[in-house]
């Protein structure tokens, strides 16, 4: 018996970071396989935009000629088509975009009058940044009070939680970003009402950042409840399981049962969720950069959908499925690491 157990203790550290070794590889040939599984479903969902986008009973060259539409001919229509390339099959233009996509030429932007990778190098960073800001934020704070309100269950900090959350997840984007434009921009005056900078201004830093204070909270505010009730259920399940009435049962409690027993676990479905969060994220920043005129890729995509702008839209349909792609195998691949309960193969 003596030697069974001082064999276990010495193999048990040691066989440690071989668990670990074997949980990032399985991390890694997860993400391997979704990225595998990711290059067809773009590509169908690229194949999708346009059979769908031309569908669309929206004339382009409307778009295009604006109120000169009305007064062109017939024969002035068919030359424009030529000239903008509309007349072709939907399949055509489709290989078109993916050939040139194979040589790195996005195409030409016929809504924005400049080369597709000139559209995106102007405004995804705006985009990005402000997603990215507002996602990060939104997971902070839900983890914080997920944690703070599922420790202290039943309290004022819960219930005024889950009000929040419940209050919150019922109000579409669009009312807090109005809400904020009429309290803190023109009723208070604290922050600029719209764009990025000061009307015939150039961007800089602070400049951004002052304009960037609404659209980050209103498009914060719009995924924290989903991320807050998640966690808070997650540690309201985990302060009732064995271990941690085990923990307690050694004196284990407070700060160090939350951070070395509830959080480690608790956590997990939260992570998993914000890869799922995606979509919604991706919708609520095209509303909130509209209500504020943050010179993202909200304008240039409702454009480039009413005037079929192939080569924009395509980008900006197949980038986005592509987040969304990515965004879940991160969050599956980071559960598969933290987590040896966990086991998945695709």
């Amino acid at each position: 018996m003596t030697a069974t157990a001082e064999r276990v203790v010495v193999e048990g550290p040691a066989a440690a970071p071989r668990v670990e070794r074997r949980r990032l590889r399985s991390a890694a040939r997860l993400l391997a396989v979704r990225s595998a599984i990711a290059v067809p479903v773009t590509a169908a969902v690229s194949v999708a935009m346009f059979w769908v986008a031309s569908l669309s009973p929206f004339d382009p060259l409307a778009a295009y000629l604006g109120n000169n539409y009305q007064f062109a001919t017939q024969s002035q229509r068919e030359a424009f088509r030529q000239a903008y390339q509309t007349d072709r099959p939907w399949w055509q233009a489709w290989w078109d975009w993916v050939t040139g996509l194979a040589h790195g030429d996005l195409g030409w932007s016929s809504t924005q009058s400049q080369p597709v990778t000139t559209v995106l190098a102007e405004r995804v960073p705006f985009t990005l940044g402000l997603s990215g800001a507002a996602l990060v934020a939104a997971a902070v704070i839900a983890i914080v009070l997920g944690c703070i309100a599922g420790m202290r269950r039943g309290g004022l900090i819960d219930k005024a939680c889950n009000v929040f959350a419940v209050t919150m997840a019922a109000v579409p984007p669009f009312v807090v970003s109005l809400v904020l434009v009429a309290v803190a921009a023109v009723g208070l005056r604290w922050f600029p009402t719209s764009g990025a900078s000061a009307p015939g201004a150039g961007y800089t830093v602070s400049g951004v950042l002052n304009h960037a204070v609404l659209p980050l909270i209103a498009l914060t505010v719009s995924q924290i409840p989903w991320l807050l009730l998640t966690m808070r259920t997650a540690v309201v399940d985990a302060c009732g399981s064995d271990a941690v009435r085990g923990a307690r049962s050694r004196g284990v409690d407070g700060w160090a049962l939350l951070r070395g027993h509830i959080a480690p676990v608790s956590v997990l479905p939260t992570l998993a969720l914000l890869g799922t969060r995606l979509p919604e994220l991706i919708a609520g920043a095209a509303v909130v950069e509209t209500v504020f005129g943050w010179p993202g890729m909200a304008a240039v995509l409702v454009d480039s959908a009413a005037a079929l702008d192939f080569p924009l839209l395509a980008t900006l349909t197949v980038g986005a499925a592509f987040a969304v792609l990515l965004g879940s195998a991160l969050s599956d691949a980071a559960a598969v690491a933290v987590d040896p309960r966990i086991e998945m193969t695709a």
